[in-house]
């Protein structure tokens, strides 16, 4: 395909590239792919839900740099590429200052289009499946609207998504600056924080320790995981495609799993002993989300390697040596 064709001869090319959140779960995983691909590579975050111990391994690594520093903030730098990944990403991690989680998304997207504007650098904005709220569509396209509640406890991460994509796009029609938008479908995989309350790695956390496993509902509500290094290649891929195309594109995983199918995977992979417990529904908790990989197929020659049961083994691995 054409746009398989562009990734690999665009690639070829030594780039000096800026990650923001780089210290954070998805953020660490793409700054080690961009080095291995021989990238010169700036990794930005303020640590509040990056840690230092995700990319400790690649200090060493004298193409690698590691600034402390907020996007909320302007910066300066020479770099060819930017991937805008800083923003917390867990119910529990943006609720906790939703002032700030908002300020996150627009003054970072302000932030770093001004940079990309300043110095020609090609930028793409990790935007989120939260934008389709909870969806009157299934499985969600990139040309449906979505279905947001604007003054919900969700909305600060879920809005500020939204504002980063009209910012992009506006960047891209009023001052040529080259974007790229992605949306990216449930993640998960090694360097999850282990109390970020998402589903996947609180599962394995309560499994592994023999705890009670919390579903909130009645656990028919369906999701689509996908594991970490199937995102990252669909991040490299769109960021190299063609300058036409600039999304938004979803990347995620179409196999769509209930909470209570993961919950009961998670205990029969762990030999757990936990029980499996109910909580009531959180307000604004979408019932369903499945996304259309048709376009990333087309436009990317992309599709996820790594099913369920693969990922979710080597994510336990992870965590029984961490926690």
């Amino acid at each position: 395909m054409a746009g398989f064709e562009i990734y690999q001869s665009d690639n070829m090319i030594k780039k000096k590239v800026l990650v923001t959140g780089g210290a954070g779960f998805v953020g660490s995983h793409l700054c080690e792919r961009l080095l291995n691909d021989g990238h010169d590579v700036v990794c930005l975050d303020n640590y509040f839900t990056g840690q230092k111990q995700n990319i400790v391994h690649l200090l060493s690594n004298p193409y690698f740099e590691l600034i402390r520093h907020d996007v909320t903030n302007p910066f300066y730098i020479e770099v060819d590429e930017i991937y805008n990944l800083a923003c917390p990403a867990s119910p529990i991690h943006y609720q906790y200052n939703s002032i700030k989680t908002m300020k996150t998304s627009v003054m970072g997207a302000i932030n770093m289009l001004g940079l990309a504007k300043r110095v020609k650098a090609k930028i793409l904005q990790a935007s989120t499946s939260e934008v389709y709220g909870d969806p009157k569509v299934h499985p969600q396209k990139e040309t449906y609207w979505g279905h947001v509640n604007p003054v919900g406890e969700r909305s600060c991460y879920d809005e500020g998504k939204r504002a980063a994509e009209t910012l992009f796009v506006n960047y891209h029609k009023q001052n040529n600056v080259r974007i790229k938008i992605i949306r990216i479908f449930n993640t998960y995989g090694p360097r999850m924080h282990p109390n970020d309350g998402r589903v996947v790695s609180n599962f394995i956390v309560q499994a592994l320790q023999n705890k009670d496993i919390t579903i909130y509902g009645d656990g028919l509500q369906t999701r689509s995981f996908q594991y970490v290094d199937d995102l990252v290649e669909g991040m490299i891929r769109m960021m190299a495609s063609g300058e036409n195309f600039t999304g938004p594109v979803n990347i995620g995983n179409p196999n769509e799993f209930t909470i209570l199918q993961l919950a009961e995977t998670v205990i029969q992979l762990t030999n757990s002993k936990s029980n499996i417990v109910r909580l009531p529904l959180p307000s604004d908790d979408p019932m369903q989300r499945q996304p259309n990989i048709e376009l990333a197929k087309k436009m990317l020659n992309w599709e996820p390697k790594i099913q369920l049961k693969e990922g979710l083994i080597k994510t336990i691995e992870y965590f029984a040596a961490t926690i």
